[in-house]
């Protein structure tokens, strides 16, 4: 495992320490499982950076910044 240092508000601070009472995890499990949950939901975009095949996609692609949801690929393919 890596270690982060990270800057949040007092208020998030304390909502975290709240939630984490509750829940009896730690701040650090919370913050490692919403990471994860985050990076899953957006590693849609991620996968066609890393699937082009040349610098001058990838860079069209990041310049287009024009990504389809999974919901707006299903209705288009009919999936």
């Amino acid at each position: 495992m890596h270690r982060l240092s990270l800057m949040i508000d007092e208020s998030l601070y304390k909502k975290a320490q709240d939630f984490s009472a509750i829940e009896k995890k730690s701040i650090a499990q919370i913050v490692r499982e919403s990471l994860t949950d985050y990076l899953d939901k957006n590693d849609k975009q991620v996968n066609l950076l890393l699937e082009a095949e040349d610098e001058q996609e990838v860079l069209e692609i990041l310049a287009e910044n024009n990504f389809s949801s999974e919901d707006e690929f299903k209705k288009k393919f009919g999936l």
